[in-house]
């Protein structure tokens, strides 16, 4: 068994796990149709899908064990040393996206995010990148706060405008 399959099973056992214990929420008096117990129950059938598909990726991987990386030339492998700076790159993001949040608030944030993701990447620097970052926030905020009703922060710079 490789690290991708355990992967997987942990995913799995997690999710379900995720779903009993989301089971406990109790409904109130101002539940629509989906109920307190919607979203999360929602969020752990997506775990446990990532978790199956990961295992049958990993079950289907060329070479068990060494899963090759998308975006490596001639299909080289990264070896495992380099991972870990580039994850705490991403953990960085989130960091400053949660610090970012209530000064700018939900829009501008994650207008941010997207760019400074798609940088790290290495997206080249053209007029596509602002506009890809500020259509995702468009995206984003129109799913969350038009489509679904979750208010979103406006941020302490930008109050009244996005909400």
């Amino acid at each position: 068994m490789n690290r991708d399959s355990l992967s997987g099973l942990v995913l799995l056992g997690l999710a379900a796990a995720y779903y009993w214990a989301s089971g406990a929420i109790a409904d109130s008096t101002l539940s629509d149709e989906v109920g307190a117990t919607g979203l999360p129950h929602m969020l752990a059938i997506v775990l446990a899908g990532l978790g199956a598909i990961l295992l049958v990726q990993s079950f289907l991987a060329t070479k068990p064990g060494r899963l090759r990386e998308a975006g490596t030339e001639g299909g080289e492998e990264k070896p495992a040393e380099a991972r870990l700076p580039r994850a705490l790159g991403f953990l960085l993001f989130g960091v400053g996206y949660i610090v970012l949040l209530p000064l700018l608030g939900y829009f501008a944030a994650v207008a941010l995010l997207i760019a400074a993701v798609a940088l790290y990447e290495g997206a080249a620097r053209r007029w596509t990148l602002p506009a890809a970052a500020i259509g995702g926030a468009v995206l984003y905020w129109a799913i969350f706060v038009k489509l679904l009703g979750v208010n979103q922060p406006p941020g302490v710079l930008f109050q009244g405008l996005f909400s």
